[in-house]
């Protein structure tokens, strides 16, 4: 019994050493839109910047937690108020719309290490909108429609990472959102428009 319990011990702190956690950031470009049936496909461009850690257990296998500010959202054809140059209710249109949707997002990403250099990268990640507007094309001002969306967005990503050095990385990432975005169909027409997501960022670690 005790070479059996001093096995185990001696497993354990063999991968504690070969265990190696590190911290950072990142800082990326996206190109976001919004998916769905009946939704237009129109890109739009914005940002993401966050802290990352990452836990590797053994030389191919590891977990990357982050938490992410990412401006996201997209363009479509929507119903629109028009308006005359006081602000007046001159009808109705179909509209371009720019949608800016802003969520603190916390992916949790399985990286497979094909080389030490290489990873594929996949996980879950939920995301909590803070603050979302909207712009019809030729207006001057947006809108708040941060009360139309869902609070809460869940999505799935699949992705790659490079490592550069042992701290700098870059990485390639698609985001597929899982969760209708707002809350009322008819904000975008009868569809169930989610959040789609391109990231290329580039990170440290420490």
């Amino acid at each position: 019994m005790k070479k059996v319990f001093i096995l185990i011990a001696a497993a354990i702190v063999s991968m504690s050493a070969m265990a190696q956690v590190q911290f950072g950031g990142k800082v990326g470009f996206d190109m976001t839109n919004f998916w769905g049936p009946d939704v237009d496909h129109g890109m739009k461009p914005g940002y993401q910047f966050g802290l990352m850690m990452e836990y590797k257990f053994n030389p191919h296998f590891a977990i990357a937690p982050e938490v992410v500010f990412a401006s996201q959202g997209g363009k479509s054809k929507a119903l629109a108020f028009k308006v005359d140059d006081d602000f007046d209710f001159d009808g109705v249109t179909i509209a371009d719309v720019k949608y800016t949707a802003n969520y603190i997002n916390v992916p949790l990403m399985l990286k497979f290490y094909a080389t030490p250099e290489f990873s594929i990268d996949f996980g879950p990640q939920v995301g909590f909108n803070v603050f979302n507007k909207a712009k019809v094309k030729g207006a001057k001002k947006s809108v708040d429609v941060k009360d139309m969306t869902q609070t809460v967005d869940f999505g799935l990503g699949l992705g790659a990472t490079y490592n550069l050095t042992e701290n700098a990385f870059v990485q390639a990432r698609y985001t597929l959102g899982l969760t209708k975005v707002f809350k009322d169909e008819e904000v975008l027409g009868e569809n169930k428009a989610k959040n789609g997501n391109i990231q290329v960022a580039f990170g440290m670690k420490f």
